[in-house]
């Protein structure tokens, strides 16, 4: 947990996030355009479970380092979990819903790091 900045926390979060093949993980630089938090970290799942799954491992790796959540939301659906970390907020979501609400889009201004496996 030393030295982990907000930066490096979202990059290790969507690396979790890959790890459980999660897929078009991005991470959204906000700090210089919103208070809301410094940036987001948003995948995709293809299913319920498979969302679930991607959460509950990012979750219980990051536990072990010390590090919990403010705050988690949307667990038992599954459809879109957010999984707040205060500076660092992570929205994992079905594609379907990912593609309804548009994140990406409705924070346009955001420079984005996309992250891959590859």
């Amino acid at each position: 947990m030393e030295n982990l900045t907000p930066l490096k926390l979202a990059r290790k979060i969507g690396l979790l996030a890959l790890d459980k093949k999660g897929f078009d993980v991005k991470i959204l630089k906000l700090q210089n355009i919103s208070t809301v938090c410094d940036y987001f970290v948003i995948a995709s799942g293809d299913v319920d479970v498979h969302v679930k799954a991607i959460a509950n491992n990012l979750i219980d790796e990051l536990k072990t380092e010390g590090i919990r959540p403010y705050h988690v939301e949307g667990l038992n659906a599954g459809n879109w979990i957010l999984v707040d970390y205060v500076d660092v907020v992570v929205h994992i979501f079905q594609e379907k819903t990912r593609n309804f609400y548009a994140l990406e889009k409705l924070w346009g201004d955001a420079p984005i790091e996309e992250l891959s496996d590859e």
